[in-house]
């Protein structure tokens, strides 16, 4: 074999250097560290279905190996972009045939679980309840949203974290010292910012980068890395770099601020953008219904309405139908009117009670379910809005220390112009 071919067979750094036991795992002490819920409980072998929640490249894939490595468990790896319903159930199957034989409870890894379908996931509950086959997913989107009750019931949910600079700092060191390639290489690394700053808490992307930066050198060789030569390399490797879709951040932003700036043609290029490269439909919609009530607002309070009924809307219809709902919903928005005063009020709001703390309720404003707390004023001189004209009645309805504070300002529109008019007639330009 030449040199060349030699280099194709080599697997890529990430897969060379993914930990084997727990105690090459980098990261994640609060779950997998010594005494920790989750090592106690792969340490005793009571092993319960559970979810793994976090960004990408912290490790969820590896972690669900390594337990089945040290339980010795038969290991099942499905992803739910590219299996089905009948996948599952192959799988159950053979499950329950082990089953009889006295084999271990196989465990199940579903990589990206939160694209599977609501019909996906009912296939699942049976085998999950029954002990039939121990769960284990993987989810970067809060599992809250997208699993459903009754399989969520069932498990465990566990929060990974993007890896701190002294993990990374770790990671980087043990792959210098023991990876079969880096090590007869002569590597000096005099800046570190650029690494760590590129790689994001991502172990993948830090190997990813330093893979690509000793591509093309030969046992012996040397190399310095510094904050330069990284942003060189990457510079020139982009495609490389992005190859498990890094670049999923700056096209949602590219997105979110075309709808933000009212370019429906923006929109949809980059709406398009991550379509094409399989993006999630769900995580689109999601992003439009956050736009929705912080960039649209009270200038057009029916753009939340929209934007939740395409959500509902893609969950039960799926690609490629989804894209016609996703696009409607994204030139929506885009040709919408915009105000941020929504965000700027509650903003403004949390800033004041971090500021001020706990300021006692008046005591107008209190309930009183019990004669005690009536005796001591509690909702006394109350006054009922709509026992008045127009269903309102001039009364403070802030703490004392608060009396006349402002935190919601209309916008510049034509409907909270209307908003605005109507607060300074009924508080006479109190508000």
């Amino acid at each position: 074999m030449n040199q060349e071919n030699l280099k194709t067979a080599i697997p890529p750094l990430p897969e060379r250097m993914r930990p084997a036991n727990l105690d090459e795992y980098v990261g994640q002490d609060h779950l997998i560290g010594k005494g920790s819920v989750l090592r106690t409980m792969i340490e005793s072998g009571n092993l319960t279905s559970f979810i793994l929640w976090g960004p990408p490249g912290v490790g969820k894939t590896t972690l669900a190996r390594i337990i089945s490595n040290q339980l010795e468990r038969p290991f099942y790896h499905l992803s739910a972009i590219n299996s089905g319903v009948k996948d599952i159930r192959e799988i159950i199957d053979k499950a329950r045939d082990n089953s009889l034989f006295k084999k271990p409870r196989p465990i199940l890894f579903i990589d990206e679980i939160h694209r599977f379908s609501k019909s996906q996931q009912d296939a699942l509950l049976g085998a999950v309840e029954d002990g039939t086959l121990t769960l284990i997913g993987a989810t970067t989107e809060n599992p809250s949203f997208e699993v459903i009750s009754p399989l969520l019931s069932r498990c465990q949910v566990y929060v990974l974290k993007s890896l701190d600079v002294q993990s990374l700092e770790s990671l980087l060191e043990r792959a210098l010292k023991d990876d079969i390639i880096l090590k007869k290489l002569k590597i000096k690394i005099t800046g570190k910012e650029s690494l760590f700053r590129y790689s994001g808490g991502d172990a993948r992307k830090l190997l990813n980068i330093i893979d690509i930066i000793t591509a093309n050198l030969s046992p012996g060789d040397s190399v310095i890395i510094d904050n330069k030569t990284v942003k060189d390399k990457l510079q020139k490797n982009i495609a490389q770099y992005d190859k498990s879709g890094d670049m999923h951040y700056d096209i949602i932003s590219a997105f979110i601020k075309s709808l933000r700036g009212s370019d429906p043609d923006g929109a949809i290029y980059w709406m398009a953008r991550m379509l094409a490269a399989g993006e999630d439909p769900l995580f689109i919609a999601r992003r439009m219904v956050v736009l929705a009530a912080e960039d649209i607002g009270l200038a057009n309070p029916n753009a939340l309405l929209l934007a939740e009924a395409c959500f509902s809307a893609v969950h039960r219809t799926g690609m490629p139908e989804a894209r016609i709902i996703l696009s409607e919903t994204a030139l929506y928005l885009a040709t919408s009117l915009k105000s941020n005063t929504a965000i700027e009020a509650i903003d403004s709001a949390l800033e004041e009670v971090t500021k001020s703390g706990d300021l006692p309720v008046p005591l107008h404003l209190r309930n009183a379910p019990t004669k005690l707390m009536e005796e001591l004023g509690y909702g006394k001189d109350y006054k009922y809005a709509h026992s008045y004209e127009n269903n309102f009645v001039d009364q403070e309805y802030m703490p004392s220390a608060l009396k006349g504070k402002t935190f919601y300002t209309p916008g510049e529109n034509p409907r909270e112009n209307d908003i605005k008019k109507y607060l300074d007639r009924v508080w006479k330009n109190k508000k």
